[in-house]
């Protein structure tokens, strides 16, 4: 199965409506920064809260690109309209993009 995915360069700036960011990363990960108006469903618990993905396009995003792509395979098996982030949060940190934190430290990518 062809995983649909894209370049951090293909995302705009900022994000269109319709696009929601969803972010599969491990609560820890999440912590330490993420993309902001991400979604936080770690991939595990995915198959259970599928009621809570927005209607739309969904970019799915972790550290590297892997978990999003298993997760993105997933979603489109279940209809959705799902691409993954090529590189993932490292390529979109990377490119200069940034990410935020919901505490007091500077965000940063563990």
């Amino acid at each position: 199965m062809q995983i649909p995915s894209t370049a951090v360069s293909d995302v705009p700036d900022p994000l269109p409506e319709g696009m929601s960011v969803i972010d599969v990363r491990e609560p820890v990960e999440w912590e330490y920064g993420h993309i902001e108006g991400s979604l936080h469903i770690p991939l595990m618990q995915l198959p259970q809260r599928l009621d809570e993905l927005p209607v739309g396009h969904l970019l799915l995003v972790c550290t590297v690109g892997a978990r999003s792509a298993q997760a993105v395979a997933y979603l489109s098996q279940q209809g959705l309209d799902a691409t993954n982030l090529d590189g993932g949060l490292v390529e979109w940190v990377h490119t200069g993009r940034p990410l935020v934190s919901d505490d007091d430290r500077p965000a940063r990518l563990v």
